[in-house]
């Protein structure tokens, strides 16, 4: 069954609804083998922790075709407004496009996005230009706001960074989904397959994912499991989830069956 059914962020069109971080992969082959099976064609770069101009040997830009994937360069490790607008024009200045997922941890233990300092720079960065994608805590009331200032989506935390449990927040996920008019990512904490098949399910368009690929035995393999995850889950929530109820229901009349 084919359904025509792309994700579009910002104008642009994309027929995967997974997203990949780079982050945490043991090589460069490592990182195309999951690549390779994810499908993915929006693929996040930490500013600060690659060289974007090292594009040979076992680096991670010499895995990533900017004719193949949207590279996404992301404010990880800025901790002030002012340090991910820096990143966001730097990244621009070297060549690529001015798209930027807005990512402010301070917080070093749980590595947790501080929303004032998010909403500030991505009300700066809109006005310039760029296509803000702001990583944030499952908060529909900031989620609203960044929404307002011009976001191209919102990006909701499943749980924390690299933590692997799954989508702890999911209530409030659902909130933001139900109020969102612009794409809902989930983002940080799917450490499963299954993780990312519920988010999709509520109705989540995308999900990103780093660390279940980058831990698994066969990084490849992991991708491939979380890109099947993610076409169920939509399909299913497309398809329409019968309801929960507290009794059970028969599948089958159980009168007249023997007349």
């Amino acid at each position: 069954m084919i359904i025509d059914d792309p994700l579009i962020i910002a104008g642009r069109r994309f027929r995967s609804r997974l997203m990949v971080g780079t982050g945490k992969f043991p090589s460069a082959a490592a990182l195309k083998a999951a690549l390779d099976q994810s499908g993915a064609e929006i693929v996040t770069v930490a500013l600060r922790r690659v060289d974007l101009g090292k594009t040979e040997g076992d680096s991670i830009m010499s895995v990533l075709d900017p004719q193949k994937y949207l590279i996404l360069p992301n404010t990880s490790g800025a901790r002030t407004a002012d340090e991910a607008v820096r990143l966001a024009r730097m990244a621009r200045a070297m060549g690529l496009p001015p798209w930027v997922k807005l990512e402010l941890t301070p917080e070093p233990k749980y590595l947790l996005p501080d929303p004032l300092e998010t909403l500030k720079a991505a009300e700066r960065l809109v006005s310039e230009g760029f296509v803000v994608l702001p990583y944030i805590q499952a908060d529909p009331v900031l989620a609203k706001r960044l929404e307002e200032a011009g976001c191209a989506t919102v990006m909701p935390l499943g749980a924390p960074i690299g933590s692997n449990r799954g989508l702890r927040t999911r209530d409030m996920i659902r909130i933001i989904i139900e109020q969102a008019k612009v794409p809902v990512v989930v983002d940080a904490g799917l450490g499963a397959p299954s993780h990312a098949a519920e988010a999709m399910e509520l109705g989540a368009d995308a999900v990103l994912v780093n660390t279940a690929l980058a831990d698994a035995r066969d990084h490849g393999a992991m991708a491939r499991a979380f890109a099947l995850a993610v076409e169920a889950g939509r399909l299913a929530y497309l398809a329409g989830l019968g309801p929960e109820r507290e009794t059970a229901a028969a599948s089958s009349p159980l009168t007249g069956f023997l007349e």
